[in-house]
C-alpha cells in the first residue's frame, strides 16, 4: 500500500469535507492559549500574570478534557461535543470581555479557567473515530497507522495555523481579536464536527467501563506528554518576550508557528513508512533527537537564530507525539479510548501550563534565556524517561 493510496483511501472513508471541518474545529484550542497569553501580556504588562491566565486555561483543559472524554465513552460524542462547543464559544467571548472592561487580571484567570475546562479536544476525539470507521467499512487495517500519522500531523498543523491566525488577527485588529476569532470558529466548525455522521462510527457507548486504564505503561505515556507540554509552554513564553524586545510583539504567533513547520513535515513523512514499527524504540529515537535539537536554544538571543532553531526542533516533535498517542491507543481497552486520548492531551495541557507559568516567572526576573532552559530541562527529562521505560513499553505492547 503506497502512502498516496493510503492517504487518499483514508480520506475517502469520510470525505474531504469532514477532514476540513475536523481540522478547523481544532484551531480554537490551538489559538486560545497563545491568544490569552498575548492579550493579558499586552493589557497588564506582566508575563507572570499572562502565564498564569494562559496556564489556568491549559490546566483546566487538562482536567476537563479527560472528564468529557469519559462522558463520550459512555454516552457518545455528539451530545457531549455540542455542549462543549457552545459553552467554549461563550467562554472565549467572556475572556475578552474581562480585559475590555479592564477587570482585575484574576477575573480573567477565572474565566479562562472555566473556558479551558469546557473546550473540546477535537483532535483526540477524531483519533478515536478512525479505527471504528476503518473496521466498520472493511478498509485495510493498515490505514489505522496512516490515520494516526495524519492526526498527529494535523494536530501539529493546527499549532502552525493557530499561531499564524493569532498573529495575523492581533496585527490587523488588536490583541483582543484572536480569541474572538477562535470563538467564531468553534461555534461554526466545532458544532459541525459534533453533528457529523462520522460520530456514529465512534466506539459504541458502553456505560461505565471497568477496563483498567492507569497501568504503569500508560503512566509513562502521560509523563511523556507532560514534558512535551513543558516544551510548548516555555518556548511560547520565551518567543513572546523575544519578539516584544525586538519591537514586534504581534509576530509572536508567527514565530511560534515555525515550530510546527518541521513538525508537520516529519509527521506526514512518518505516515509514509510501511514497515511495522517498533513503537518503544521509535519513542526513544525521537526523544533523543528532541533533546539534541533543543540544545542550541541556549544560544538564541535574536529573532534570526530563534526562527532557525524553531524549524529544526520541530522535526522531532510530531513523530514523538504520534508515537506516544499510538502507544496509548494500542495499550488501552477500546471502551476507554476516548478517555485515554484526552488524558494524554490533558497531560500536554498541564505541562504547557507548568512550563508557561515557570517560564513566565523566570523571564520577568531574568530575560529570555531562563525560559529556554525550562525547554531544555523538559527535553532532557523526556529523553531519560524514554530510556528508562523502553523495556516496560516493549513488554506491554507485545502483551496487547
Amino acid at each position: 500500500m503506497s502512502t498516496a493510496v493510503g492517504y487518499s483511501g483514508l480520506f475517502g472513508l469520510t470525505g474531504y469535507r469532514y477532514i476540513v471541518v475536523a481540522f478547523i474545529a481544532r484551531l480554537p484550542l490551538a489559538m486560545s492559549q497563545l491568544g490569552t497569553l498575548l492579550l493579558v501580556a499586552t493589557t497588564t504588562k506582566s508575563y507572570t500574570q499572562a502565564g498564569i491566565c494562559a496556564g489556568a486555561l491549559a490546566v483546566c483543559n487538562a482536567v476537563g478534557a479527560p472528564w468529557f472524554g469519559s462522558l463520550t465513552d459512555r454516552h457518545g460524542q455528539s451530545r457531549v461535543l455540542m455542549f462543549q462547543c457552545v459553552a467554549g464559544t461563550i467562554g472565549l467571548f467572556a475572556t475578552v470581555a474581562t480585559r475590555y472592561f479592564d477587570l482585575h487580571w484574576v477575573a480573567t484567570a477565572v474565566v479562562a479557567a472555566l473556558t479551558g475546562f469546557v473546550l473540546p479536544q477535537v483532535g483526540q476525539l477524531a483519533r478515536v473515530r478512525w479505527r471504528p470507521i476503518i473496521v466498520g467499512r472493511k478498509a485495510d487495517d493498515r490505514l489505522v497507522g496512516t490515520a494516526f500519522s495524519y492526526e498527529g500531523a494535523a494536530d501539529e498543523a493546527s499549532f502552525v495555523v493557530g499561531p499564524v491566525l493569532v498573529g495575523a488577527a492581533a496585527a490587523a485588529l488588536g490583541t483582543w481579536a484572536p480569541l474572538l476569532a477562535a470563538a467564531v470558529l468553534l461555534g461554526l466548525f466545532g458544532i459541525q464536527f459534533a453533528r457529523h455522521p462520522s460520530s456514529c462510527f465512534a466506539p459504541t457507548p458502553v456505560g461505565t467501563s471497568k477496563a483498567p486504564l492507569w497501568t504503569a505503561a500508560f503512566t509513562v505515556l502521560v509523563a511523556a506528554q507532560f514534558f512535551i507540554g513543558n516544551l510548548f509552554g516555555s518556548i511560547q513564553t520565551g518567543t513572546t518576550l523575544l519578539t516584544q524586545l525586538a519591537g514586534h510583539p504581534e509576530s509572536s504567533g508567527l514565530f511560534h508557528a515555525l515550530l510546527g513547520i518541521g513538525s508537520v513535515s516529519a509527521g506526514i513523512a512518518l505516515g509514509r513508512l510501511t514497515k511495522a514499527p517498533n513503537h518503544p524504540k521509535r519513542l526513544l529515537l525521537f526523544a533523543t533527537a528532541m533533546w539534541i535539537l533543543s540544545l542550541p536554544l541556549l544560544a538564541v538571543d535574536n529573532l534570526t537564530l530563534l526562527a532557525a532553531e524553531l524549524v529544526i526542533l520541530g522535526f522531532a516533535i510530531a513523530p514523538y507525539m504520534i508515537t506516544t498517542f499510538t502507544l496509548g491507543e494500542l495499550i488501552t481497552h477500546r471502551s476507554r479510548t476516548a478517555t485515554a486520548m484526552t488524558l494524554l492531551a490533558g497531560a500536554t495541557g498541564l505541562g504547557y501550563a507548568t512550563g508557561a507559568a515557570l517560564a513566565g516567572r523566570l523571564v520577568d526576573e531574568g530575560g529570555v534565556a531562563p525560559a529556554f532552559k525550562v525547554t531544555l530541562a523538559a527535553t532532557t527529562l523526556a529523553f531519560v524517561l524514554a530510556v528508562g521505560a523502553k523495556r516496560l513499553l516493549s513488554r506491554t505492547t507485545h502483551a496487547n
